[in-house]
């Protein structure tokens, strides 16, 4: 099996995305269990995370900056967040967070445009 610089870096990461916004948001759902034991489990889940995240950037850096993977991770993290926070945590997304995440995304653009000519 091959795996691309290009793909694969973004399906850790996406995978990875999942897991660290359960380690740290999916115990809000659960007010029946004392502090430090969330705080064990998520450290638990987080370890999975680890697991994906940094194979990602390592497989990644071929062929992307460490700019440009960052990036990849925040935009990933907002579009995780925002399918949790709907589906699992049952809020609802705003006008201003579309927007917020909006601005975000034409910061990623600037990342990957490349030199913007003087």
């Amino acid at each position: 099996m091959t795996f691309s610089p290009y793909v694969t870096p973004i399906a850790l990461l996406i995978l990875s995305n999942v897991f660290m916004t359960f380690a740290w948001y999916g115990h809000l759902k659960v007010q029946d269990k004392p502090l430090w034991i969330l705080v064990l489990a998520s450290w638990g889940i987080a370890f999975f995370e680890y697991w994906l995240a940094v194979p990602a950037n390592r497989i990644g850096h071929q062929v992307y900056s460490a700019a440009e993977l960052k990036t990849m991770q925040e935009v990933i993290t907002l579009s995780v967040f925002a399918v949790f926070s709907v589906t699992y945590l049952g809020e609802r997304l705003t006008v201003n967070h579309l927007v917020g995440f909006a601005l975000i995304a034409a910061g990623a653009w600037f990342i990957f445009r490349g030199p913007i000519a003087t």
